[in-house]
Order: C-alpha cells, then structure tokens, then sequence
C-alpha cells in the first residue's frame, strides 16, 4: 500500500511570508489555526467557516503540524499587526463608527436622564 502523500500547494497559497490563504478562498491560514489552538474542532471549523472544507482545513492544520517554527512565526507577526490594526483604529474611527459612537452615548444619556 502506497502512503498518500499531501501536496500543500494543492491546499494553500503563498501569496507572501505574511499572507497564507486557503485555496480557492479569501481565508488566511491564521483563520483555521488561531480556532485549532483554542481547541476548535475541525468538524466546527467546517460549520463556521462555509468557505472551507474539511479537507482544507485538515490540510490546513497538518501544514501546521509539520511546519511548527514557520507557522508560528507567521502566527506571531498576524497576532501584532491585528494588535496594532485595531490600536490605530481606536485611535482614528472612521467617521461612521465615530458617528455610531455619538448615537450610543446620546441614548446612555437620555437613558441615565430618564
């Protein structure tokens, strides 16, 4: 019996070091890895991620498995630059989140005048 052998390239693009997605979709590998780490199961992943298969993301978390110094580096530098995407847009909200923020703290304030 031949061992099947995974072709990762048939799973994954490598767009470039910092942006991995599953193929045939817009889903980064950071995606799939970040629910595996929190114990996700792939079965739920499947369920939450309509885009994906099962098979993606199997392959998905076997690239992981095999490849745990690169992937973790990748996971590290998504982790920052999510950190400090959302730092700089508590910093400077687009005008329709600023005008979202008004109206809720308009109602907190007819509310506690009520």
């Amino acid at each position: 019996m031949t061992p099947y052998k995974i072709i990762i390239k048939d799973y994954l693009d490598f767009l470039d070091p910092d942006d991995i997605r599953i193929k045939g979709t817009r889903v980064g590998i950071e995606t799939v890895l970040d629910d595996y780490l929190n114990g996700v199961s792939p079965e739920e992943m499947a369920i939450r991620y309509s885009a994906l298969t099962l098979e993606q993301i199997y392959a998905t978390i076997t690239y992981y498995l095999g490849h745990p110094d690169e992937t973790g580096s990748y996971l590290r530098r998504w982790r920052k630059y999510a950190e400090e995407s959302w730092q700089e847009q508590q910093r400077n909200p687009s005008p329709a989140v600023s005008r979202l923020r008004e109206i809720k703290m308009q109602r907190q304030q007819r509310e506690e005048a009520a």
